[in-house]
Protein backbone atom coordinates (compact mmCIF):
# COMPACT_ATOMS: atom_id res chain seq x y z
CA UNK A 1 0.00 0.00 0.00
CA UNK A 2 1.04 3.92 -0.85
CA UNK A 3 0.27 6.06 1.66
CA UNK A 4 -2.14 9.06 0.31
CA UNK A 5 0.52 11.76 0.02
CA UNK A 6 3.05 10.75 -1.37
CA UNK A 7 4.73 11.17 -4.45
CA UNK A 8 4.78 8.56 -6.89
CA UNK A 9 6.16 8.78 -10.61
CA UNK A 10 4.19 6.62 -12.85
CA UNK A 11 5.96 4.96 -16.26
CA UNK A 12 3.92 4.63 -19.21
CA UNK A 13 5.09 1.44 -21.83
CA UNK A 14 6.30 4.68 -24.27
CA UNK A 15 8.83 5.39 -21.32
CA UNK A 16 7.42 8.23 -20.27
CA UNK A 17 7.34 9.68 -16.98
CA UNK A 18 4.94 11.51 -14.68
CA UNK A 19 5.44 12.56 -11.29
CA UNK A 20 2.49 13.11 -9.03
CA UNK A 21 1.19 13.07 -5.44
CA UNK A 22 -1.57 10.96 -4.25
CA UNK A 23 -4.47 13.60 -3.14
CA UNK A 24 -8.37 12.35 -2.95
CA UNK A 25 -9.78 13.60 -6.37
CA UNK A 26 -6.29 14.05 -8.16
CA UNK A 27 -6.89 11.30 -10.84
CA UNK A 28 -4.43 11.00 -13.14
CA UNK A 29 -5.86 12.12 -16.82
CA UNK A 30 -3.77 11.38 -19.78
CA UNK A 31 -4.23 9.97 -23.46
CA UNK A 32 -4.13 6.31 -22.03
CA UNK A 33 -7.07 7.01 -20.03
CA UNK A 34 -8.11 7.76 -16.46
CA UNK A 35 -5.75 6.40 -13.16
CA UNK A 36 -7.44 6.54 -10.03
CA UNK A 37 -5.82 7.86 -6.94
CA UNK A 38 -7.56 4.96 -4.69
CA UNK A 39 -6.36 2.35 -7.46
CA UNK A 40 -2.52 4.06 -7.01
CA UNK A 41 -2.80 3.69 -3.34
CA UNK A 42 -3.77 0.05 -3.25
CA UNK A 43 -0.85 -1.14 -5.40
CA UNK A 44 2.74 -1.66 -4.13
CA UNK A 45 5.94 0.38 -5.64
CA UNK A 46 7.53 -1.45 -9.13
CA UNK A 47 3.93 -3.00 -9.32
CA UNK A 48 1.14 -2.65 -12.49
CA UNK A 49 -1.83 -0.60 -12.50
CA UNK A 50 -3.88 -0.16 -15.11
CA UNK A 51 -6.16 3.10 -16.53
CA UNK A 52 -9.76 2.84 -17.54
CA UNK A 53 -8.23 2.28 -21.29
CA UNK A 54 -6.57 -1.04 -19.79
CA UNK A 55 -2.97 0.77 -20.86
CA UNK A 56 -0.36 -1.01 -17.77
CA UNK A 57 1.72 1.90 -15.98
CA UNK A 58 4.06 1.02 -13.79
CA UNK A 59 4.78 2.62 -10.12
CA UNK A 60 7.67 3.59 -9.00
CA UNK A 61 8.95 5.77 -5.71
CA UNK A 62 10.21 9.10 -6.28
CA UNK A 63 14.13 9.60 -6.12
CA UNK A 64 15.54 12.45 -5.33
CA UNK A 65 16.51 12.72 -9.22
CA UNK A 66 12.70 12.67 -10.03
CA UNK A 67 12.41 15.18 -7.50
CA UNK A 68 15.13 17.68 -9.35
CA UNK A 69 13.56 16.96 -12.23
CA UNK A 70 10.11 17.52 -11.67
CA UNK A 71 10.33 21.25 -10.31
CA UNK A 72 8.66 23.83 -12.18
CA UNK A 73 11.03 26.41 -13.45
CA UNK A 74 11.53 29.63 -14.39
CA UNK A 75 15.29 29.27 -14.80
CA UNK A 76 17.81 26.98 -15.89
CA UNK A 77 17.91 24.47 -13.10
CA UNK A 78 21.53 22.45 -12.28
CA UNK A 79 21.36 18.98 -13.66
CA UNK A 80 21.88 16.17 -11.27
CA UNK A 81 25.11 15.09 -12.76
CA UNK A 82 26.57 18.25 -11.32
CA UNK A 83 24.67 19.00 -8.52
CA UNK A 84 25.75 15.33 -6.80
CA UNK A 85 29.71 16.41 -7.60
CA UNK A 86 28.82 19.79 -5.82
CA UNK A 87 27.29 18.19 -2.40
CA UNK A 88 30.50 15.86 -2.41
CA UNK A 89 32.72 18.74 -2.62
CA UNK A 90 30.91 21.17 -0.40
CA UNK A 91 30.49 17.87 2.04
CA UNK A 92 27.01 18.48 2.80
CA UNK A 93 25.58 16.52 5.17
CA UNK A 94 23.82 16.07 8.93
CA UNK A 95 24.92 18.42 10.96
CA UNK A 96 26.31 21.00 8.30
CA UNK A 97 25.67 24.50 7.33
CA UNK A 98 25.68 25.39 3.62
CA UNK A 99 25.62 29.20 1.83
CA UNK A 100 24.22 28.99 -1.24
CA UNK A 101 23.44 32.26 -3.16
CA UNK A 102 21.49 32.56 -6.65
CA UNK A 103 19.28 29.64 -5.83
CA UNK A 104 16.47 30.34 -9.19
CA UNK A 105 14.06 27.60 -8.92
CA UNK A 106 15.56 25.53 -6.25
CA UNK A 107 17.14 22.38 -7.29
CA UNK A 108 20.59 22.90 -5.42
CA UNK A 109 18.53 24.29 -2.79
CA UNK A 110 16.32 20.77 -3.16
CA UNK A 111 19.38 18.63 -3.31
CA UNK A 112 21.06 20.72 -0.17
CA UNK A 113 17.63 20.43 2.14
CA UNK A 114 17.95 16.21 1.29
CA UNK A 115 21.29 15.88 2.27
CA UNK A 116 22.10 18.23 5.01
CA UNK A 117 18.52 16.60 6.92
CA UNK A 118 17.09 17.88 10.28
CA UNK A 119 20.29 18.66 12.26
CA UNK A 120 22.00 20.55 8.91
CA UNK A 121 21.23 24.12 7.77
CA UNK A 122 20.79 25.51 4.41
CA UNK A 123 21.10 29.47 4.06
CA UNK A 124 19.72 30.20 0.12
CA UNK A 125 19.87 33.95 -1.26
CA UNK A 126 18.20 35.37 -4.48
CA UNK A 127 18.40 38.97 -5.82
CA UNK A 128 15.17 38.43 -7.14
CA UNK A 129 12.03 37.88 -5.04
CA UNK A 130 10.07 35.79 -7.62
CA UNK A 131 12.71 33.24 -7.65
CA UNK A 132 12.94 33.05 -3.73
CA UNK A 133 9.25 32.43 -3.74
CA UNK A 134 8.91 29.45 -6.81
CA UNK A 135 11.88 28.26 -4.84
CA UNK A 136 9.82 27.75 -1.84
CA UNK A 137 7.08 26.30 -3.58
CA UNK A 138 9.28 23.50 -5.20
CA UNK A 139 10.81 22.65 -1.46
CA UNK A 140 6.84 22.47 -0.06
CA UNK A 141 6.07 20.42 -2.74
CA UNK A 142 8.95 17.97 -2.64
CA UNK A 143 8.48 17.94 1.01
CA UNK A 144 11.85 19.04 2.16
CA UNK A 145 13.15 22.51 3.25
CA UNK A 146 12.47 22.62 6.91
CA UNK A 147 16.16 23.35 7.30
CA UNK A 148 16.35 26.17 4.57
CA UNK A 149 16.19 29.50 5.00
CA UNK A 150 15.48 31.35 2.01
CA UNK A 151 16.44 35.00 1.72
CA UNK A 152 15.52 37.65 -0.65
CA UNK A 153 18.91 39.79 -1.22
CA UNK A 154 21.62 41.32 -3.14
CA UNK A 155 24.44 39.03 -1.57
CA UNK A 156 26.62 41.83 -2.74
CA UNK A 157 26.07 43.97 0.16
CA UNK A 158 26.41 40.79 2.33
CA UNK A 159 25.69 36.80 3.32
CA UNK A 160 23.13 36.39 6.30
CA UNK A 161 25.56 33.65 7.33
CA UNK A 162 28.52 33.82 9.36
CA UNK A 163 30.93 31.10 9.99
CA UNK A 164 29.22 28.69 7.23
CA UNK A 165 30.85 25.11 6.63
CA UNK A 166 30.75 26.00 2.42
CA UNK A 167 29.30 28.32 0.20
CA UNK A 168 28.16 27.61 -3.68
CA UNK A 169 27.58 30.82 -5.66
CA UNK A 170 25.68 30.11 -9.22
CA UNK A 171 25.92 33.62 -10.00
CA UNK A 172 27.01 35.53 -13.72
CA UNK A 173 29.61 37.51 -11.58
CA UNK A 174 30.58 36.03 -8.93
CA UNK A 175 34.04 37.53 -8.30
CA UNK A 176 32.00 41.21 -7.20
CA UNK A 177 31.52 39.49 -4.02
CA UNK A 178 34.15 37.31 -2.83
CA UNK A 179 35.20 39.73 0.07
CA UNK A 180 31.44 38.98 1.18
CA UNK A 181 31.85 35.20 0.31
CA UNK A 182 35.20 34.82 2.06
CA UNK A 183 33.79 36.65 5.89
CA UNK A 184 30.48 34.40 5.45
CA UNK A 185 32.68 30.83 5.83
CA UNK A 186 34.79 29.50 8.42
CA UNK A 187 38.45 29.09 8.35
CA UNK A 188 39.45 25.57 5.99
CA UNK A 189 35.72 26.20 4.21
CA UNK A 190 35.00 24.61 0.75
CA UNK A 191 33.56 26.93 -1.90
CA UNK A 192 32.18 26.51 -5.64
CA UNK A 193 30.92 28.20 -8.14
CA UNK A 194 29.06 27.45 -11.69
CA UNK A 195 29.83 29.37 -14.46
CA UNK A 196 28.67 28.82 -18.12
CA UNK A 197 32.23 30.29 -19.86
CA UNK A 198 35.34 30.23 -20.43
CA UNK A 199 35.52 33.91 -19.82
CA UNK A 200 33.58 34.02 -16.65
CA UNK A 201 36.01 31.08 -15.03
CA UNK A 202 39.15 33.35 -15.99
CA UNK A 203 38.13 36.57 -14.47
CA UNK A 204 36.96 34.54 -11.74
CA UNK A 205 40.22 32.78 -11.00
CA UNK A 206 42.19 36.02 -11.45
CA UNK A 207 39.95 36.92 -8.76
CA UNK A 208 40.43 34.05 -6.44
CA UNK A 209 44.78 35.23 -6.98
CA UNK A 210 43.86 38.17 -4.51
CA UNK A 211 41.45 35.76 -1.90
CA UNK A 212 42.72 33.54 0.60
CA UNK A 213 41.73 30.62 -1.37
CA UNK A 214 43.32 27.25 -2.35
CA UNK A 215 43.43 24.11 -3.83
CA UNK A 216 41.55 25.37 -7.26
CA UNK A 217 39.53 23.22 -9.38
CA UNK A 218 38.05 23.87 -12.81
CA UNK A 219 36.01 21.15 -13.99
CA UNK A 220 33.16 19.91 -16.43
CA UNK A 221 31.07 16.98 -15.90
CA UNK A 222 29.99 14.96 -18.96
CA UNK A 223 27.68 11.67 -18.84
CA UNK A 224 27.62 9.40 -21.55
CA UNK A 225 24.62 6.62 -21.40
CA UNK A 226 25.22 3.56 -22.54
CA UNK A 227 22.22 0.71 -24.11
CA UNK A 228 21.30 -1.22 -22.05
CA UNK A 229 21.29 -4.67 -24.33
CA UNK A 230 23.52 -7.42 -23.27
CA UNK A 231 23.86 -8.26 -26.99
CA UNK A 232 24.70 -5.17 -28.47
CA UNK A 233 26.40 -2.70 -25.78
CA UNK A 234 27.21 0.01 -27.37
CA UNK A 235 26.76 4.29 -26.37
CA UNK A 236 23.75 5.65 -26.67
CA UNK A 237 23.46 8.12 -29.52
CA UNK A 238 23.66 11.53 -27.53
CA UNK A 239 24.72 12.33 -24.15
CA UNK A 240 24.75 15.21 -21.30
CA UNK A 241 27.78 17.04 -22.46
CA UNK A 242 28.85 20.53 -21.47
CA UNK A 243 26.22 22.20 -18.93
CA UNK A 244 28.39 24.15 -17.01
CA UNK A 245 32.17 24.79 -15.76
CA UNK A 246 32.10 24.09 -11.93
CA UNK A 247 35.55 25.61 -9.87
CA UNK A 248 35.70 24.89 -6.35
CA UNK A 249 38.24 26.37 -3.78
CA UNK A 250 39.23 26.14 -0.13
CA UNK A 251 39.16 28.99 2.45
CA UNK A 252 42.87 28.81 3.68
CA UNK A 253 45.39 31.19 4.85
CA UNK A 254 48.34 31.75 1.67
CA UNK A 255 51.77 31.22 2.48
CA UNK A 256 54.58 32.08 0.32
CA UNK A 257 56.79 29.61 2.05
CA UNK A 258 54.75 26.52 1.67
CA UNK A 259 54.39 27.76 -2.22
CA UNK A 260 58.01 28.06 -2.28
CA UNK A 261 58.67 24.32 -0.87
CA UNK A 262 56.52 22.80 -4.56
CA UNK A 263 58.74 21.41 -7.04
CA UNK A 264 57.58 23.46 -10.33
CA UNK A 265 58.40 22.28 -13.90
CA UNK A 266 59.33 24.87 -16.42
CA UNK A 267 55.96 25.59 -17.56
CA UNK A 268 54.84 25.84 -14.05
CA UNK A 269 57.33 28.56 -12.86
CA UNK A 270 56.40 30.76 -15.68
CA UNK A 271 53.10 30.41 -14.75
CA UNK A 272 53.59 31.45 -10.97
CA UNK A 273 56.48 34.08 -12.26
CA UNK A 274 53.02 35.81 -14.24
CA UNK A 275 51.07 35.29 -11.04
CA UNK A 276 53.56 37.17 -9.21
CA UNK A 277 53.54 39.86 -11.86
CA UNK A 278 50.48 40.22 -11.58
CA UNK A 279 49.95 40.66 -8.03
CA UNK A 280 52.99 43.15 -7.73
CA UNK A 281 51.89 45.29 -10.60
CA UNK A 282 47.79 45.05 -9.53
CA UNK A 283 47.16 44.28 -13.38
CA UNK A 284 44.05 41.81 -13.61
CA UNK A 285 45.93 39.85 -16.30
CA UNK A 286 43.39 39.40 -18.85
CA UNK A 287 45.61 39.47 -21.75
CA UNK A 288 48.40 38.04 -20.39
CA UNK A 289 49.90 35.30 -22.12
CA UNK A 290 50.58 32.11 -20.10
Amino acid sequence: MIAIGSLVVLVTPRGRRYIRRLEPGNDWHSQDGILAVADIAGADYGCIVRTSLNVPVRVEKATLQDLLMGIKRQTQIIYPKDIAYICLKLGAGPGRTIVEAGCGSGGLTLALSWFCGPTGRVISHDAREEFVKLARRNLDWAGLGDNVDLRHADVGEGFAADGADALFLDMREPWHCLPAAFKAVSPGASMGFLLPTVNQVNRLLLALEKMPAGAIEVCEILLRNWKPLPDRLRPQDRMAAHTGFLIFCRQQENCPDFDGFMALDTRERKQAAAKKLRMDTGEDGADAAI
